[in-house]
């Protein structure tokens, strides 16, 4: 095809440029969507008005995208626009052309993003299964009484991603020396650690858990800003070549000194712990910072397995708006720091700002790197985190209501009070088991943290 003056191109796989067509993407969206007992060409139009405007959003006018960089665009668009069932039908359809072309060793380019859309798309599409994909139908399970069921079956399903997880991982037996848990805070990196070691011992795996947390460098060494707030989310706050030593030395088959971080003090502490490995033995690590190259810089690529969580909830509001996975976490670390670490609840709102500069800059932008995605969100959660810190973020409209400087702060509270007042109250949440991720945040988990 001839190249037109003007007009945007882009790049077949096969490297030939061509015209890109617009027309092609309405039809694409709405094959999917007639797959699927949908018939709204109107609709899969606009949709596709959404995917050019990205389009030209990504890529300025003189650049040239490639056919999967398109297509990774219309699926961010089916997803966000909560197209469960289109999303599917498109995303398999894609797959399927994807393992024909490998078959005939076609290899396709593909264009990794960091966000896992196709993880997203399969969380959305089991709340749409389960009547709770928004608010609403989160409030009428609860009013018809079939909430603790909600319970059994979201357990069952992150249970069932961990299962899927360890198989990964047992795949890879006498090749893995190291497994990576990894994931922004409060995603449920620990439960999940924990959950998946009992997987792995009972495929006969020998394991042991390293917390890196043990490893943060004392907290006054740190820089405050102008309201006194230290940064400790960043990978430089752990001691990095210390960890990479002691791994190093681990796998070597010599015996290491772990320290010990005291979170109430801030400091670590004389006291140390021995560690070796046994033969065949694999690390277990979780933290932040997993993802991070220089954190386990000293352990061959090919011996890691990095698995990410993160809270990928896909949960509407009224207003048919996403609920926002960093405030699910924040809630969450709210609980857990009053609790077990000495930090009451608006230090950690107000901290907020360091967790997210550092999840944007030494997280997100690896997540491409990772073997396997879990989803940490409960989508039976907002209930119980609503009966927890309510009052709090009452207090807070008022509390930072023209502070100069916490306007951040503000703007989260005011978009949580909003969230709460929607969700419907629940003050007996017995039906939470023991082994249930967010027993980790709440207390009463039959796991020691």
């Amino acid at each position: 095809m001839m190249n037109c003056p003007g007009a945007r191109m882009i790049v077949k796989r096969n490297g030939e440029r061509v015209v890109f067509d617009p027309n092609k993407i309405t039809e694409s969206i709405y094959r999917a969507a007639y797959s699927q007992g949908g018939h709204n060409r109107e609709l899969a139009s606009r949709l596709k008005d959404q995917v050019v405007a990205l389009i030209d959003e990504r890529f300025p006018a003189n650049a040239v995208p490639t056919v999967d960089q398109v297509l990774d665009a219309v699926e961010k668009v089916l997803i966000e626009n909560g197209h469960a069932r289109t999303a599917k039908a498109f995303i398999l359809y894609r797959n399927e052309r994807d393992r024909l072309r490998e078959e005939n060793r076609e290899a396709p380019s593909f264009t990794v993003e960091p966000v896992p859309y196709k993880k997203i798309w399969q969380v959305l599409n089991w709340n749409v299964e389960h009547h709770c994909e928004t608010i609403a139908k989160l409030n009428q399970r609860i009013a018809d009484g079939s909430f603790p069921d909600l319970v059994l079956e979201a357990d069952a399903a992150y249970d069932a991603d961990i299962n899927q997880a360890a198989e990964a991982i047992i795949g890879r037996r006498g090749e893995i020396r190291l497994v990576i848990i990894s994931g922004p805070s409060s995603s449920g990196k620990t439960t999940t650690t924990i959950k998946l070691a009992e997987r792995l011992s009972k495929a006969g795996l020998r394991l042991t858990a390293m917390n890196l947390d043990n490893y943060f460098y004392d907290l006054h060494v740190h820089p405050r800003d102008e309201h006194g707030d230290s940064d400790f989310e960043t990978p430089q706050a752990l001691d990095l070549p210390l960890i990479n030593e002691h791994l190093a030395a681990l796998f070597a088959g010599e015996t290491i000194r772990m320290p010990r971080f005291n979170f109430h003090t801030g400091n670590r502490e004389p006291d140390t712990t021995p560690m070796r490995l046994e033969q065949n033995e694999l690390v277990l690590i979780d933290s932040l910072h997993g993802l991070y190259d220089e954190m386990t810089k000293s352990v061959a690529p090919q011996a890691k397995f990095k698995l990410y969580i993160e809270t990928l909830a896909q949960l509407k509001d009224a207003a048919g708006k996403f609920v926002r996975w960093t405030d699910i976490r924040l809630m969450r670390r709210m609980i857990r720091d009053s609790k077990h670490r000495n930090n009451p609840p608006n230090r950690t709102i107000e901290h907020w700002q360091y967790v997210r500069r550092s999840e944007l800059r030494h997280i997100i932008p690896f997540i491409h790197t990772t073997d396997y995605i879990l989803n940490g969100s409960l989508p039976y959660e907002l209930p119980v985190l609503k009966q927890f810190l309510i009052d709090n973020f009452r207090q807070f409209i008022t509390m930072y209501h023209g502070v100069p400087g916490r306007e951040d702060v503000l703007e989260r509270a005011e978009r949580v009070i909003a969230l709460f007042e929607a969700v419907a109250d629940l003050t007996d949440f017995t039906c939470i088991p023991s082994s249930s991720l967010l027993r980790e945040f709440i207390g009463g988990s039959m796991y020691k943290y």
